[in-house]
Parts: structure tokens; sequence; C-alpha cells
């Protein structure tokens, strides 16, 4: 596999960029006037406070424990050899359908301003009753935009939870999906599905992954996705080269009659590692990730979540990813296991469901407080924060309202997104020309 810098071939993206260019979409639907429960402008969060990694207000050092690999390997003699994502592209026959041909309730959760310059809608026959939350892509994995020849992008949904609460699904219910989208046509992406998760048994089987996936980043040869509140592991790792295939169709997940099966896919992802939180479950966790390739090292930057009616500010956190080639994708650690956060800060911005930090500015999408309401994204550091203004009352609320994790793809210069069965992108330069 062809990690980051053995491809830089950035001039492929430029027929992309011209494209976008001159495809911004008319989307209608979400330009609509914001209801007057939405009309009042959100108080500003005001500056970053920054806080020293190792205090109270900032995240102990997360202890990594790995899969071992006879378990794994075990898991592939019962399985079959591995396969790797352009395996799992070949087999992407479900259409995404561009926004003109979604349905008016999907392109109303859309952003107000900045529009997005691009959308997409899954099918509601293989999302319902799923939640989408996490989003990352090849623009992550590799500093070129691709990964094995192909632009890719990855949207993370949890059983159980469409209708649920805005922090995840209750316990008890769960099953974690990745769907790979071949983006390399963006007039017709496609797609299919992976499940996500857990060797047990010394690798003789694996149970669902239950979680919901409110955040997911895509570095080198690695996925690292968060976990829910309640499970000691706060990130949970796997390996985009130990992909295996699933031989027996069944709503099973794991060893059965036959085989192996996966709810019905085609593929499963076992976990090949896990971040854990130090004292157990009951510390503060990242909530939402993604990967800032504007540092160095690249960093992997994460954010908890604050209800709206807690005295607790929300904290924000950044990790080193790690240099050595023998642990691609990694987290940096210290020679007991530990990944110790470089930076660490507190925000007045509650309910945060994305964050992306790019350069100096922080980017935080706070959820909607209303069903069917608009949210707010905030570009925060430590000098103050600006939210685009848009309506006649010109409210701060013009964000997407039930939008995931976020994403920026930084050879194209876009940030991707999700909310509800919306896949969407639209150029950062129009998220901060937006800023008031």
């Amino acid at each position: 596999m062809k990690h980051r810098g053995r491809h830089r071939r950035r001039r492929r993206g430029r027929a992309l960029r011209a494209t976008l260019a001159g495809t911004a979409l008319a989307l209608t639907a979400a330009a609509t006037l914001i209801s007057a429960s939405q009309a009042t402008v959100a108080d500003a969060p005001g500056a970053l406070k920054q806080v020293a990694a190792s205090d109270g207000a900032g995240q102990p050092a997360l202890a990594e424990h790995r899969v071992p690999g006879r378990w794994l390997d075990r898991l592939a003699s019962k399985m079959g050899r591995p396969v790797g994502v352009s395996a799992v592209l070949e087999g992407a026959d479900l259409p995404l359908r561009d926004a003109a041909g979604c349905p008016a309730a999907d392109r109303h959760s859309l952003p107000v301003e900045p529009a997005a310059t691009r959308a997409y809608c899954f099918s509601g026959s293989d999302t319902r009753g799923w939640r989408a939350g996490a989003v990352t892509t090849s623009g992550d994995a590799d500093d070129d935009g691709r990964w094995g020849g192909n632009r890719v992008i990855l949207s993370g949904w949890t059983r159980g939870a469409e209708g649920g609460s805005l922090d995840g699904p209750a316990p008890g219910q769960g099953l974690a999906k990745v769907a790979f989208v071949d983006a390399n046509d963006p007039r017709a992406p496609r797609y299919t599905w992976a499940l996500l998760a857990v060797p047990v048994d010394g690798g003789r089987d694996y149970r669902g992954l239950v979680s919901p996936l409110s955040g997911m980043a895509w570095y080198q040869d690695k996925l690292l996705v968060t976990t829910r509140e309640g499970d000691r592991d706060a990130l949970y790792v796997y390996d985009l080269d130990r992909i295996q295939r699933a031989t027996v169709e069944s709503d099973a997940v794991g060893r059965v009659r036959g085989g192996w099966a996966a709810h019905g896919y085609r593929f499963v992802l076992p976990a090949v590692g896990a971040y854990a939180l130090p004292g157990g479950e009951g510390g503060a966790r990242p909530a939402t990730v993604s990967l800032d390739r504007s540092t160095s090292p690249d960093s992997l930057v994460a954010s908890a979540w604050a209800p709206a009616d807690d005295d607790r500010r929300t904290r924000l956190w950044r990790y080193a990813l790690s240099r050595d080639p023998a642990r691609s994708g990694l987290l940096a650690t210290d020679s007991s296991g530990r990944a110790a956060p470089v930076e660490a800060y507190e925000t007045k911005t509650a309910e945060v469901r994305g964050v992306l930090a790019y350069r100096s500015g922080w980017y935080l999408d706070r959820a909607a407080g209303t069903e069917g309401g608009h949210g707010t994204l905030w570009r925060q550091d430590t000098e103050g924060a600006r939210a685009a203004e848009c309506g006649t009352d010109e409210t701060r609320q013009c964000w997407s309202g039930g939008s995931g994790s976020l994403s920026y793809w930084e050879e194209t210069g876009e940030v991707w997104s999700q909310s509800g069965r919306m896949l969407f992108a639209l150029p950062l330069a129009s998220v901060d020309r937006a800023l008031r």
C-alpha cells in the first residue's frame, strides 16, 4: 500500500477543483427561511482557553492496547486472506443520489450559509433504522488525496439510533457500519458496506462494535473511531489492509454454521487495537475526532461532549501522530505506551458534534437545539469566535441541523460532513468568507 509521500501528484486534483467551480448546487430547500423557533442569535462562546494538557482540565494520556497479532492471524486463517480498500470498492454497487434527486426533507438539513457545493443522499432502504455520524476521506489518509489510486469517502453509521438523542444511541442499541464510497467520479459516486467488529476468544470469533460512530479519522492505513460512554476504551483502531470477507449472508455477526457472517454485509473490519481511558470509563473522552495535516507532525484533534445545560466547558485536545514507519497510522506514545495530548483547550461551545482544526483555527459544529432545526459552525481561536449569519434576522443557526463529524480534504480544499442521509462538501475558504 502506498502511504503518504509516495504519490504526491497534486495536479490530478486541479481537474476536480475546476469541475466543482462550475457545478455549485442550487440547493433551494436548504435556503428556505429559518423558522421562528431558530431565529434567536446564539450567544458567542468567546475565545478558546488554553489549559495545561497535564492538569485536571486536560485529557490525561490514553493507554494504547494492541490486539495480539496471533489473534488476527488466527482469524485470517479461518476467514481467508485479508483484502484492502481497492477490493472493497470493486463491490461498490449502490449509487449515491445527487442532491437534486433527494427527498426535500433530507435536503432541508443541508447548511444554509455557506451552501454545500456537492451533496448526495444515501438510500432510505439500507439506512432506515441507522443514524449517520462520522465521516473521513482518503484526503485524510494520504496527502495527495488518494488511496491506492482511488478517491474514497468513509461514512460511519450506527444501528438503532435514528430519531434518538443527539449524543448517540441508548445502551443496548448498536452495531456500527461504514460505507466505503468510490468517489473517483464525483458525478456518480457508489458505495458498499463493511461492518466494524472486535475480535474475541483469541481470534476464533468476533463481535460487532456496539458504539455510536460520532467521530472517525483515517490516517495512513489506520481508521480510528470513537466509542460510547460506558466503554473503557476511548478509541478503537482498524487496519484498512486487514478487511475480511464475510462468507455467509446472515443477520448474525461472527462465526456461524457454514462460515462467517457480518449482519448481511460482505465485508467486516476486525479491530487491531484501542486507546483506553486512564482510570477506567469515568473520565472525559473524545466524542468526535478529525485529522489536522497543518501541524508537524500531523495530529489528531478531539472534542468531548458537554450538554448545553451542564456547567462544564467542552474540552478540546490535540494528539501527535507517530512518525515511526513501524507504527503507521497510530498516535505517538511514550515508553509506557501512553499517548498524551500536546495541546488542550476549553470552550463555552456546548453540544459539539464535529471538530476540525487547521492552522490557527478550530471549527466547532454545534448541534441544532430543536428537531429539524439548524446548527452553528463556530470558528474559534484564542482571540475570539465567529460564525456565519443568515436569514433576515441574521441568525447564526445556519449550519446543518443534524450534522456529524467534520473532515478536511486538504488536496481539494473541501470540508466534508453529513447530516442524516445527506453527505455533503463545501470549500473551507467559503466557510471562512462567511464568518461574521
